[in-house]
């Protein structure tokens, strides 16, 4: 039982326990309120699969304290926010690995094209790995498009929402995902133009660096010269800076 203003009420307490329906829960620990509507709010807002940790490459970790001391057990909370990574395996000097994504989709034949531009910047700054437009002839012979979302789980509904709120469509739908990835990091190496960041893909035997593209494109608009010479000479002498 937990005491509230409404007098004692047992716990979960009605108000956690109607937001904790079609969400597995159980009982463990000391007889008091461990889960409070707000953190019932949040678990059900943000997660969005219940179970043991997946196999995952941490990012980041979080804690939290309650004011309560319990016996023989600490009242905190933690957080782990990572990436998914279901398999692993050594390929020549990287590494291989895949992740667990989803892809979101929706159709649209009505909206203005001039908002998709602004539609993929959105997508690409909430987080988004990917997201494309495909061309598709829709019923009733009218041209629409496919628009096409890479996401983490995490993700998901954020990007859902942009989608519902930036866009005509009254629907999404998404679906799992995999990708085998080759072992690549991002690193800002001086050179000749100043600094400049490179992806460094490291699964081919020998490391490929790949100027980003805006770097790229800074330094074009910056020295007058034309892009496709400053990607190339970047990527070539990418090995020796």
């Amino acid at each position: 039982t937990v005491e509230t203003a409404h007098g004692l009420l047992p716990v979960p307490a009605p108000a956690t326990a109607e937001l904790l329906k079609g969400i597995p829960v159980y009982s463990s620990g000391p007889a008091r309120e461990l889960t409070t509507p707000t953190g019932a709010v949040i678990i059900r807002s943000l997660a969005s699969s219940f179970g043991s940790p997946p196999s995952m490459i941490i990012r980041t970790i979080g804690y939290g304290a309650g004011g309560h001391d319990f016996k023989g057990r600490s009242n905190t909370l933690r957080v782990i926010i990572g990436e998914t990574v279901e398999k692993t395996s050594q390929i020549s000097e990287g590494r291989r690995f895949t992740e667990s994504l989803i892809i979101i989709q929706t159709n649209i034949d009505d909206m203005n094209p001039q908002v998709y531009g602004y539609l993929i910047e959105r997508l690409l700054g909430c987080g988004a790995l990917d997201a494309y437009l495909t061309n598709v002839m829709m019923k009733k012979g009218r041209p629409g498009i496919v628009l096409n979302v890479l996401s983490t789980q995490a993700l998901k509904y954020a990007l859902i929402d942009i989608i519902l709120n930036e866009t005509t469509t009254i629907g999404v739908r998404f679906f799992d995902a995999e990708r085998v990835c080759i072992g690549r990091k991002i690193r800002k190496i001086q050179t000749e133009y100043g600094p400049v960041r490179f992806k460094i893909i490291t699964g081919h035997g020998e490391d490929r660096f790949l100027p980003e593209y805006e770097d790229c494109k800074r330094i074009s608009i910056e020295r007058n010269l034309p892009l496709i010479e400053v990607m190339q000479r970047l990527r070539d002498k990418g090995p020796e800076y």
